[in-house]
């Protein structure tokens, strides 16, 4: 074996200038003298071959030109996770002061002799290391715990530490780093390729108090994780981006305290995969960004009733997928505690092209739903989207077999399935009357005139104005609009308007970006200008 080579470099990460790999040969080479590190690199274009040699196959990669041969000296195996927290914050000896021969220390042209000088220093790192409550060691090429209780003995205040990108090789590595700390509640280990023990025999209570742990980009299994999560007894986030988990397990005795997993950037074989999780008794929030799944259905719910999945989730997060169809959002209001959703950047947000629109049908088909795509939803763009909704689908409601009359009423179970929240509308606002739907246009033609009376409450000189402007037409635009007709400045108007079906309530149009359909305006309403 070379001189300095670990006994256990085999399988050990490796870093090589700005390069990572894990050494998966460690031997001789035929025709060469000397011994060799076969790597293969996490970037395939810094490899030459596939791990074989002159005919020879000396190690597998996953990639065909994933590989290569390097001398032992130009491979750094890393150092133990104290040295790394020292060079970080600058409490190694090198850093303290400027040292001359001996115990003296150099003050400009003046040497000094202190008497006891290493052992005063190393108490002031001591005392230094021990006030470090959050740690970040990123990218510090940490590879192991190193001396026994060390870091229990020096670091005895930590409660947060980043150990992600680093040369860590194993799962057991970062139960030696975290079982020397008493309080560890949070926890990154991402970017560090590990092997996960493979049978439930291995188990620490190193993370008994741990809460938020990241392991975004190890290469963990969901089997892995579930193996691991016996000692996460009160774990309440877990982040698992980009691990190439495509199928998941049934969590049984595990993961029951968690409140947040993100999944995101793993392609799972289906939706269906989400219903082996759906019985986290706590999980308030899933992260399900780019995994591949073109549905969402929850088999155990009728229409307009709750499933019994996921009965604490609140915020879900659904963006960059493959969803195409409209029932999936309809699936949706069947989850009883969802009040926040994530959605853009799926195939069904192109059957729409007024954004505005898209919005208003999500909304209505959501009912408790209070932030989409990270903008709240106030009461009155809710009620607004709700009305328009029950507007909109009125005359396919009553050619499916809706009636205003209760004894009649009996809509397709086809137009349920396509809008199951279309009864309790119906309760909530009163069914649609036939004189209500007249001389409806369809959906897609949003831009229909509306004519409005104009009229100025305090000024009553000036006669009532009849306009028609387009629905899409926005508030700060329609003030442009009556600046001109009044000769006034637009940014000082207050608009409002009152409708016969508000019962004399005046609703504000306060927010200048939003177009009069926003607000539910309809033909025959009247707008109010003041300044």
């Amino acid at each position: 074996m070379a001189a300095g080579l670990p006994p256990d470099a085999l399988g050990r990460r490796v870093a090589c200038g700005t390069d990572c790999g894990t050494v998966r040969y460690v031997g001789s080479v035929s025709s060469t003298a000397g011994i060799w590190l076969g790597v293969e690199w996490d970037d395939p274009q810094r490899g030459k071959h596939d791990g074989s040699y002159e005919g020879t196959q000396y190690f597998k990669c996953r990639h065909p030109k994933g590989g290569s041969f390097i001398r032992p000296n130009k491979a750094n195996f890393g150092v133990d996770f104290l040295t790394a927290v020292k060079d970080r914050y600058g409490l190694n000896d090198k850093q303290d002061v400027q040292c001359g021969t001996g115990n003296t220390v150099v003050f400009g042209t003046k040497t000094v002799e202190f008497v006891g000088m290493d052992s005063v220093a190393e108490q002031q790192r001591q005392v230094q290391l021990n006030k470090l409550v959050d740690i970040s060691v990123r990218e510090c090429a940490v590879s192991c715990a190193g001396q026994e209780e060390e870091i229990n003995r020096t670091c005895t205040n930590m409660r947060h530490i980043n150990l992600s990108k680093n040369l860590i090789s194993s799962w057991e590595t970062v139960v030696a780093i975290a079982s020397q700390v008493q309080n560890l509640e949070t926890l990154n280990v991402s970017e560090n390729k590990m092997k996960f023990p493979s049978t439930s025999s291995f188990t620490s209570s190193a993370f008994s108090n741990l809460k938020i742990l990241a392991l975004n980009q190890t290469e963990i299994t969901w089997t892995e994780v579930l193996l691991c999560a016996q000692g996460w007894p009160v774990l309440e986030e877990l982040y698992l981006s980009s691990n190439n988990i495509t199928v998941l397990e049934r969590p049984d005795n595990v993961l029951q305290t968690l409140k947040l997993l993100d999944l995101s950037d793993n392609q799972l074989l289906d939706g269906n995969q989400l219903h082996l999780i759906a019985q986290l008794p706590r999980l308030e929030q899933l992260i399900l960004r780019n995994t591949g799944i073109s549905s969402v259905h929850f088999p155990d719910a009728g229409f307009g009733c709750k499933t019994k999945m996921f009965p604490s989730l609140k915020r879900l997060a659904i963006n960059d997928n493959k969803i195409s169809q409209w029932s999936s959002i309809n699936e949706l209001d069947k989850l009883p505690s969802l009040r926040a959703l994530q959605c853009n950047n799926n195939p069904f947000v192109d059957t729409e092209k007024n954004p505005e629109t898209l919005k208003q049908l999500i909304i209505a088909k959501i009912s408790q739903l209070e932030v989409l795509n990270n903008c709240e939803i106030l009461p009155a763009e809710r009620r607004g989207a709700e009305l328009d909704y029950r507007k909109i689908f009125g005359k396919d409601w009553l050619e499916a077999g809706g009636h205003w009359n209760p004894e009649k009423n009996k809509p397709s179970e086809e137009f349920l399935a396509a809008h199951p929240r279309y009864p309790a509308l119906c309760l909530k606002y009163g069914a649609p009357e036939e004189g209500e739907l007249k001389g409806q246009q369809p959906l897609t033609l949003k831009n229909q005139l509306l004519t409005l009376t104009i009229k100025c409450p305090e000024k009553p000189e000036q006669k009532p104005v009849e306009k028609k402007l387009p629905e899409s037409m926005t508030i700060q635009k329609v003030k442009g609009l009556l600046y001109r007709l009044f000769k006034i400045p637009g940014s000082d108007l207050k608009l409002s308007y009152r409708s016969s079906k508000l019962e004399g309530k005046e609703v504000e149009l306060d927010n200048d970006l939003k177009p009069l359909q926003f607000y539910s305006i309809e033909s025959g309403d009247c707008v109010l200008v003041r300044w």
